[in-house]
């Protein structure tokens, strides 16, 4: 073998041994999963997560219904109900009729902007009250067979339906286009158990309040409504002029988000001098704030 083909092994091996090391490193390599942010709001952690502020239902046990749906959209359905469950103080119930979540299927598929329409999902019917907006009916639609190992679609309607909007985070649950990788992230659970911390509770409040007195008579305007997440039973109104009391009535049951516009004309006040009046609720249940019950009028001074 001649000297040049001696030089071109040489040269050959030493390729080969670059190649070598340079594809097999000899440092120690440890990898670590890291964590993907699913948080609702990519950039903005107040960004409101519902169409309306403080979205509810009266109670935290929420009954629903599934009709016309094949087994397996049935089952992903009752699975979602299962998960939410065990993030948060919701719970589910199955009822025959006068259901709060009303869920049906459809087996054709739909398009929308050339895509893909999984189901549909939201709250129907909403009364306004005092802290919350009462979501008194939601449903669902499935349409598509979910093929995630969790029931992906049902999850997302299911959310939607408890008031929740899209987000614009595609590691989120709530995001527009559906993936198995997307979760239901921490502050979507937390919204969820702050809501429905306070109790199912009426809460009758005076408000509106307007009042004039001539000579010993008294006029008086006022309205008390049901600003709470229950109905409210029959109660009492005291008027006091100073410690006294001029006047009773009875206020009668009121529904969620219902009140009644009360006026007084010529009311007699036996008291002289009277520096204030006072209008007092008094009932005998849970109510949620029973500081509302109470408004003090003192004597305008010019």
């Amino acid at each position: 073998m001649g000297l040049k083909g001696i030089l071109t092994i040489i040269i050959s091996l030493i390729l080969i041994s670059s190649i070598f090391f340079y594809f097999i490193p000899l440092n120690t390599l440890e990898f670590i999963s890291v964590p993907e942010n699913n948080n609702f709001s990519l950039f903005q952690f107040d960004e409101q997560m519902q169409f309306y502020p403080n979205m509810r239902y009266a109670s935290n046990e929420i009954s629903y219904k599934i009709s016309n749906c094949i087994l397996q959209k049935e089952n992903d359905m009752t699975n979602a109900f299962a998960i939410v469950e065990n993030l948060t103080s919701l719970k589910f119930k199955p009822v025959l009729n006068n259901e709060e979540i009303s869920i049906t299927c459809q087996e054709t598929n739909r398009f929308e902007n050339d895509m893909f329409v999984a189901g549909e999902g939201g709250a129907t019917k909403i009364i306004q009250s005092k802290n919350f907006n009462i979501i008194l009916q939601g449903e669902i639609l499935l349409i598509r067979n979910s093929e995630c190992f969790k029931p992906n679609i049902a999850l997302h309607e299911l959310f939607h339906s408890l008031g929740f909007k899209h987000s614009a985070n595609p590691s989120n649950l709530m995001y527009n286009i559906t993936d198995c990788d997307q979760t239901i992230s921490n502050d979507m659970i937390d919204q969820i158990n702050k809501l429905y911390s306070t109790e199912s509770n009426p809460d009758l409040i005076i408000e509106n309040v307007s009042a004039i007195m001539k000579g010993r008579f008294l006029s008086i305007n006022f309205s008390v409504i049901n600003g709470g997440l229950n109905k409210a039973e029959e109660s009492k109104l005291l008027i006091y002029a100073g410690k006294s009391v001029i006047k009773e009535m009875d206020i009668l049951p009121l529904e969620i988000g219902q009140g009644e516009i009360i006026r007084l004309e010529n009311v007699f006040v036996p008291q002289i001098n009277v520096k204030n009046i006072t209008l007092f609720v008094e009932t005998s249940f849970l109510e949620i704030d029973k500081g509302n019950n109470v408004i003090n009028l003192e004597i305008k001074n010019d």
